[in-house]
């Protein structure tokens, strides 16, 4: 591309950085207090916030030096540019130290400059809304040399923070409804979750791997959004949606998981074989969207508190299983890769379903040798000891408050 062309498109790209009117401090920003000489990969859907994170990281370090690869300016854009830009970040500002582009999948080899980079003692901080294009890029060329961090939409906290609320169950009940997308939040349209599903399945699915059938893979997406804390089978989805082939089915979700629109978490077995055999559930990035996408009209207020409460375990950086034996737990947690821990959701803990919740959460635990287990409810809060393990019930919103 033309200096020149490279030249305008920075300066006109400023604009962006003045904070907007309503914008607040990322719950991630203490895990950027230093930014030695290294590849900072930030993931996550679209519109969650990674720019908005990125601009903030660009204040706290005082450099200028940004680049958007979604401008439409940078579609002729080479990896030989890299180096103009990098030229002109040193003639506009004397910090050229620590660089950030947004969005540089978009880009054909752009890990080869990365590394470059880094060689030469810079700190390049990336946005992307596809884990394993980015991951599998960085690895390949920067091993030992990249940290990845994942971004998500509000959690409760930021949450409350952005409408000025406070904690309790009133504000709860509505981040469980709203959910997190800073954009919808700000404008209360619908459109802006109906928008965002589109964009993803258009630029980051359907185009990127050329799919035929697309309104057979909406209608997909519709049925996973709608069925949220649920078992999936590939097989099951190929015989509903007369799909080619399971195999077919498979490669989709793992498009969708890429993008982050869904997750999907493997049944708890201590044999990677037995885990890969059983069916996944499935989570959406945001329960908002679940809300949104549900066709009953009034979707299960259970399963949206725990959509709610996989995606604050997802912050949190929990490894994730579901459990089942003869009972059923939902939530098996693994933290810095030794800690377990057992979760049940429940809206709420009544004589109908007593013995259901607390019997899967118990044997979740015996299984594990843990002497205490959680129940994450809505609003109820309770202490119980049975067979000399300790069963703490606690509302969800409290939960989400508690430091980890």
């Amino acid at each position: 591309m033309l200096r020149e062309i490279l030249k305008s498109i920075i300066h006109s790209q400023k604009e962006w950085l003045v904070p907007e009117e309503k914008e607040i401090p990322r719950e991630q920003l203490d895990k950027f207090s230093s930014l030695p000489p290294f590849a900072y990969l930030l993931t996550g859907v679209r519109r969650s916030g990674k720019s908005t994170l990125l601009k903030q990281l660009m204040k706290q370090h005082d450099s200028l030096n940004y680049f958007n690869f979604e401008d439409s300016r940078t579609v002729e854009f080479e990896v030989s540019d890299f180096m103009i830009v990098e030229e002109l970040f040193s003639e506009l500002s004397d910090n050229n130290q620590i660089i950030f582009f947004d969005e540089i999948q978009n880009v054909t080899g752009w890990e080869r400059y990365v590394r470059d980079a880094i060689d030469r003692k810079k700190t390049v901080v990336i946005t992307g809304s596809n884990a394993n294009l980015l991951s599998r890029e960085l690895g390949t060329k920067l091993t030992g040399r990249h940290l990845d961090y994942e971004v998500f939409p509000f959690s409760y906290m930021e949450f409350l923070s952005y409408l000025k609320l406070t904690p309790g169950a009133e504000s709860y009940l509505s981040f469980i409804n709203e959910g997190g997308f800073p954009g919808y939040l700000s404008l209360g349209k619908k459109e802006v979750l109906s928008t965002l599903v589109s964009d993803i399945l258009v630029r980051d699915i359907f185009s990127r791997y050329n799919l035929r059938n697309q309104d057979v893979y909406r209608r997909i997406v519709q049925y996973l959004l709608s069925n949220t804390g649920k078992e999936i089978s590939f097989n099951n989805l190929k015989n509903t949606f007369e799909v080619g082939s399971a195999s077919s089915v498979m490669d989709f979700l793992n498009y969708l998981t890429d993008a982050y629109l869904l997750f999907l978490v493997p049944r708890y077995d201590t044999s990677l074989k037995v885990q890969a055999r059983n069916p996944r559930k499935v989570y959406a990035i945001d329960q908002g969207l679940v809300n949104f996408y549900s066709v009953s009209g009034s979707p299960d207020r259970g399963r949206l508190l725990e959509n709610t409460v996989y995606l604050q375990m997802r912050r949190k950086g929990y490894e994730t299983w579901y459990f089942k034996g003869k009972k059923e737990c939902d939530f098996i947690c693994r933290h810095n890769k030794k800690h377990y821990s057992a979760f049940q959701v429940s809206w709420k803990v009544d004589q109908q379903n007593e013995k259901r919740e607390i019997d899967g959460l118990l044997e979740a635990m015996n299984q594990l040798n843990l002497s205490f287990g959680t129940i994450i409810t809505f609003d109820q809060e309770d202490t119980l000891i049975i067979d000399k393990k300790t069963i703490h019930l606690i509302p969800g919103w409290k939960w989400a408050a508690k430091p980890d």
